[in-house]
C-alpha cells in the first residue's frame, strides 16, 4: 500500500469513529497518523518496526495498525465501524463539505442514511433549522451532492435535460450542415438516463474537439463530460440515419412487435410523416417503450396527456412547513403558470423533521386561505393536506379534524425499511379511510438512491380502484412514484392518475413537466388524470367519495 493509502486507512476511520461519538483522543491519534503519512516522504511499507516507531506521531498502538494493514490489505478496527454503520453513511464521508458532525446530525435527527436521501432533504428545506446548517450551507451541500451522485455513471432525467439541450444547440450551432438527436435513454425520456447520449451525421472527433474546447468540459479518463454529465456521440451516415435513429429510440420490445407487423423502417422521411405513411397515430420517442402502444396508434389517436391538459396543481408545500415559498407566493407562481387551483397540502404533525403543522399552525392556515381566495378571483386554493400514515396505517390528526380537510394525500415518510406485508398493512388501512383522497408517493422511492418498500401494486391498484382513491405521481425527478410501468393497469381498473409536482419552492411547480413525460411513456389520456379537471370538475369529485 502507499502512503496515501495507507492514510486515507486512518483518515476514514477517524471520522468513522466520529460518526459514532467515540474517543475524541483516540479520533486525534488517527487524524495524526493521517496527517503524517500523507507527507511522509519515503514509502512506509520499506521501513522496519523500529523506524517506524521514530516517526513523530507514530506510536505503538498506530504502527501495530500500519503492520495490519501492510500484511493483510485490511483494517479489523475500520471494518467493525463499517459492519456497524449503514453503507450510504460510509459512502456520505467521501463527499466534499460534509463532516462526521454533520453526517450524524443528519443521521440521528433526520434519519438519511443515504446522499440520495439527504440531497432530497436539502430539496424539501431540512437542512435549515439544524444546528451548524442553515440556507447557504444547505445550497452548497446540495450543489456537492448533485455532482456527487451524478459522477456516478447515471443520472436523472430532470438533472441532465438543460445541460443535454445546451450541449445540443452548441453542435447544431458549430455544425449547421449536419444532423443531430437525443437517442437511447436519453431520447426516450427515461426517469434515469446514461448520459448526453446523441447521433449524429458529422465528424464525432470534430464535435467532441468543439465540446473540449468550452469553459464547461472536462475529461477524465478518456471520458467527457459537459457540466458533470458523460458525453457519448455516435456517429451514423446520412443514408442511415434514420434507421439509427429509430432503433436508438425505441425499446426492444416495441422494436420486435414493429417487425413482427411488418411495418417497414423509417428512411429519409422525418418521424411524423413516416407514421402517417404507416396509417399510424404519431408515437412520440418517450412513448416507444410497450407495444400496446402500437396497438393504439391504429385507432387513429393515442390521446396523449400534455401540458395545457393540466388545469391545477396538487400537493406543494408552503413556509407553514418545509416549503421555501409563502402560500400567497406559492399562489401566486401557480395562478401566474396559468393554472385554476392550488391544493396546499404541507406536512402533518407527526413529521416533526419537516416542521409539520400542528392543529393551531393548521386553522392559521386556513383563515389565510379563506382571505385570500375573497380576493383571488378565478384562482382558488383548496385546503388540503400531506397527512403521514402511521405505523398502525392511521392518519395523522383526529378524524373530525381530517374530514374538514378539502383533499388528503396520505403519504408513507417514516419508517420505510418495512416487509410487504407490513406496507400493505399501512397502505390499505391508509386507503380504507375515508378520509384518504391521494394515496401520495406510492412506494416511497427516490432514484438512484432509494429502491422503495416492497408493495403488491396490483393489490394496492385494486384497493385504490374499491375505495375511489388516486394514486400520485409524484412528478419530482427525485421520485417520478408510482412508477410509469404501473399505470397502464391503474388505467385499466379505472383509478385517476394525479400529476403532482410536490413542490417545495415556486419553482419546484415546474416539475409536473417531468410527471407529464412519465405518464405519457405509460400512454395516460387526459380523462384519467385527476388535474386536468378544471376548478369546477374538481370540486364536484372533491365532494364525491
Amino acid at each position: 500500500m502507499t502512503n496515501r493509502e495507507l492514510a486515507g486507512v486512518f483518515n476514514k476511520l477517524a471520522k468513522l469513529m466520529e460518526v459514532h461519538g467515540e474517543n475524541l483522543f483516540k479520533i486525534r491519534s488517527y487524524i495524526g497518523a493521517y496527517n503524517t503519512l500523507r507527507r511522509y516522504g519515503d514509502p512506509i511499507k520499506d521501513l522496519s518496526r523500529e523506524r517506524l516507531l521514530e516517526i513523530k506521531g507514530i506510536g505503538k498502538n498506530i504502527a501495530d495498525k500500519i503492520e495490519e494493514l501492510l500484511s493483510t490489505g485490511s483494517l479489523h478496527t475500520l471494518q467493525k465501524y463499517i459492519d456497524n454503520t449503514p453503507a450510504g453513511i460510509v459512502e456520505m464521508l467521501d463527499i466534499k463539505g460534509l463532516g462526521a458532525k454533520k453526517i450524524l446530525l443528519v443521521w440521528k435527527e433526520l434519519g438519511v442514511e443515504t446522499p440520495g436521501e439527504l440531497l432530497y432533504a436539502c430539496e424539501e428545506n431540512r437542512l435549515i433549522e439544524l444546528k451548524g446548517f442553515g440556507l447557504k450551507t444547505q445550497e452548497n451541500l446540495k450543489d456537492q451532492l448533485v455532482y456527487y451522485l451524478d459522477g456516478k455513471g447515471k443520472y436523472l432525467y430532470g438533472h441532465i435535460i438543460t445541460e443535454a439541450e445546451e450541449l445540443l444547440t452548441l453542435l447544431q450551432e458549430h455544425f449547421p450542415g449536419e444532423k443531430f438527436c437525443f437517442i437511447d435513454s436519453l431520447g426516450r425520456k427515461m426517469p434515469v438516463v446514461d448520459g448526453i447520449e446523441i447521433l449524429t451525421t458529422g465528424d464525432v472527433s470534430h464535435q467532441y474537439s468543439v465540446i473540449q474546447a468550452s469553459d464547461h468540459a472536462i475529461e477524465i479518463d478518456g471520458t467527457l463530460f459537459y457540466k458533470g454529465s458523460k458525453v457519448n456521440i455516435t456517429h451514423a451516415d446520412t443514408s442511415r440515419f434514420m434507421a439509427e435513429k429509430w432503433s436508438a429510440l425505441a425499446a426492444p420490445g416495441f422494436l420486435q412487435a414493429w417487425d413482427n407487423l411488418s411495418y417497414a423502417i423509417p428512411s429519409e422521411r422525418d418521424d411524423e410523416r413516416f407514421f402517417q405513411d404507416q396509417g399510424l397515430a404519431y408515437i412520440p420517442p418517450e412513448s416507444r417503450e410497450s407495444p400496446l402502444m402500437i396497438q393504439r396508434a391504429q385507432t387513429g389517436s393515442l390521446e396523449l396527456i400534455v401540458p395545457d391538459d393540466i388545469k391545477g396543481v396538487i400537493h406543494a408545500h408552503s413556509t407553514y412547513s418545509d416549503g421555501a415559498h409563502s402560500l400567497l407566493a406559492m399562489a401566486e407562481e401557480c395562478q401566474k403558470s396559468g393554472y385554476e387551483y392550488l391544493v396546499i397540502s404541507d406536512h402533518s404533525q407527526s413529521a416533526f423533521y419537516a416542521d409539520g403543522l400542528k392543529p393551531d399552525r393548521v386553522y392559521d392556515q386556513w383563515k389565510e386561505i379563506d382571505e385570500l381566495n375573497e380576493r383571488n378571483g378565478d384562482f382558488h386554493i383548496f385546503k388540503g393536506i400531506e397527512s403521514d400514515i402511521l405505523s398502525d396505517g392511521s392518519l395523522d390528526y383526529p378524524d373530525e379534524m381530517l374530514s374538514r380537510f378539502d383533499l388528503v394525500i396520505a403519504s408513507v415518510h417514516s419508517n420505510l425499511k418495512m416487509t410487504q406485508e407490513r406496507a400493505h398493512q399501512r397502505l390499505l388501512a391508509a386507503i380504507m379511510n375515508p378520509a384518504t383522497r391521494i394515496l401520495g408517493h406510492l412506494t416511497g422511492r427516490l432514484l438512484l438512491s432509494r429502491p422503495g418498500y416492497p408493495i403488491d401494486h396490483k393489490l394496492i391498484i385494486d384497493a385504490c380502484a374499491q375505495y375511489n382513491v388516486a394514486i400520485e405521481l409524484n412528478a419530482s425527478p427525485y421520485r417520478l412514484d408510482m412508477d410509469w410501468s404501473w399505470i397502464p393497469l391503474a388505467m385499466e381498473r379505472g383509478v385517476l392518475i394525479s400529476i403532482n409536482p410536490d413542490a417545495h419552492s415556486m419553482t419546484g411547480i415546474q416539475d409536473i413537466v417531468y410527471g407529464i413525460t412519465a405518464a405519457r411513456k405509460a400512454g395516460l389520456r387526459p380523462s384519467q388524470c385527476l388535474n386536468t379537471m378544471g376548478r369546477s370538475a374538481f370540486l364536484q369529485w372533491l365532494q364525491i367519495k
